[in-house]
C-alpha cells in the first residue's frame, strides 16, 4: 500500500481510480464493508482503488479540549486499512482552511486534480466541505460516479458506528465494542519510565501512555501484550487509569506481564483489554493494595485461561 501525505498530485498509475472516502476512525464493521465494495468494484473493472482519510480527525481541529477520543490513532488506523489489501491511502491533513473550502472547489482541487479520482465510494451520511453541505448531489454534479452504501446493522439492528464503540469502551464493555469493531481493540505505545512502584510491590509493570487513544473506563484489567519483534502474545495483569494512591497525573496503561522479567524499555507494545474486573480504587494502605493485586492476578489468570480466550 502506498501511502500519500502531501497534496502533490498523485501518480499516473493511480489516476481514473475508486476511492473509498471517510474518516474511519474504528475502523469498524460498516467501515470494512465500505471499502471491501469499493475494493471489489475495483478490481472487476481493474482499477486501481485508495482510500482518502483525515488527518488528524476533524474533532481535533474544532474540539480541541475534548478528552481523547480516538479509537484507532493515525497508525493503527493505517495498519488496519492496509490490511484490506488496498492499492494506496491518502491522508490529507485536516485544516481550518480545508475545512473552509466550498464543496465544489474540494471536489475540483482535492478529488479530480490531486487524486483523479473516476469513482467514489461513501457512506450514506457522509458529507464535506464548508458547513458540511458538500453531498452525493455535489460529487455526481461532477461528473464522478458515486455509490452510497447504507450503514450496515448488526443483528439487534444497531448501526454500526465509532460512537457506539465509544460509548462501550467507556463503559468497560470490551466484548461488545468488539463485537461492533470485527477485531479486538487494543492500545499501543512505547513503553516509559515509570515512577517504579510497581517494582517496589513485587509487581514490575510496562508502562505506556494513552495519547491520543481514547480512555476506556478506568479500572483493572484482564489482558494480552505483545511486545515489538515477537509474534506471541503474554497474559498480564494491566492498570488502566490514573492509580488514586498514587494520583498520577495523566492516565497510563501498566501492564504486568506474568512470568516475565526483562527489560523492554523503548519497545512498542500492543495491548489488547480482554475483560474488565474492576474499577480503580484508593486502599488504606500498601499491604492492602498488594493483598488486592494478588487476589486481581488470580481472577485474571482464571478468565485468560478459558477455552474463549486461549
Amino acid at each position: 500500500m502506498q501511502i500519500f501525505t502531501q497534496t502533490a498530485p498523485l501518480p499516473e498509475t493511480l489516476k481514473y481510480s475508486v476511492l473509498a472516502i471517510g474518516n474511519f476512525d474504528g475502523m469498524h464493521k460498516g467501515h470494512v464493508a465500505l471499502i471491501q465494495e469499493a475494493l471489489s468494484f475495483a478490481r472487476k473493472n481493474n482499477m486501481p482503488m485508495g482510500v482518502l482519510t483525515f488527518e488528524p480527525h476533524p474533532r481535533q481541529i474544532f474540539q480541541p479540549n475534548e478528552s481523547p477520543f480516538r479509537i484507532t490513532p493515525p497508525a493503527v488506523k493505517r495498519q488496519k486499512i492496509e490490511e484490506l489489501g488496498i492499492d494506496f491511502l491518502v491522508e490529507l491533513e485536516f485544516t481550518r482552511d480545508l475545512a473552509q473550502k466550498s464543496p465544489d472547489d474540494f471536489v475540483k482541487d482535492i478529488l479530480i486534480e490531486h487524486i483523479g479520482v473516476d469513482h467514489i465510494f461513501i457512506g450514506e451520511d457522509f458529507h464535506f466541505g464548508q458547513n458540511r453541505t458538500g453531498s452525493v448531489e455535489t460529487l455526481r454534479s461532477h461528473a464522478l460516479n458515486v455509490t452510497s452504501i447504507d450503514i450496515l446493522e448488526d443483528e439487534h439492528t444497531q448501526k454500526y458506528s465509532a460512537s457506539h464503540v465509544r460509548s462501550h469502551l467507556r463503559r468497560g464493555l470490551i466484548s461488545e465494542a468488539n463485537q461492533i469493531l470485527g477485531w479486538e481493540w487494543e492500545i499501543q505505545g512505547h513503553v516509559i519510565h515509570g515512577d517504579k512502584r510497581g517494582r517496589e510491590l513485587g509487581y514490575p509493570t510496562a508502562n505506556v501512555s494513552l495519547n491520543d487513544t481514547l480512555h476506556p473506563a478506568f479500572g483493572v484489567y484482564a489482558t494480552y501484550v505483545q511486545i515489538e519483534g515477537e509474534t506471541h502474545w503474554h497474559s498480564a495483569a494491566t492498570n488502566i487509569g490514573i492509580r488514586p494512591m498514587f494520583e498520577t497525573k495523566n492516565a497510563l496503561v501498566e501492564a504486568y506481564l506474568f512470568n516475565f522479567n526483562e527489560d523492554i524499555y523503548g519497545k512498542m507494545l500492543r495491548i489488547r483489554p480482554i475483560q474488565k474486573l474492576r474499577d480503580e480504587a484508593r486502599f488504606n494502605s500498601l499491604e492492602d493494595l498488594v493483598t488486592q493485586i494478588e487476589k486481581d492476578c488470580q481472577k485474571i489468570k482464571t478468565i485468560l485461561s478459558s477455552p474463549k480466550h486461549i
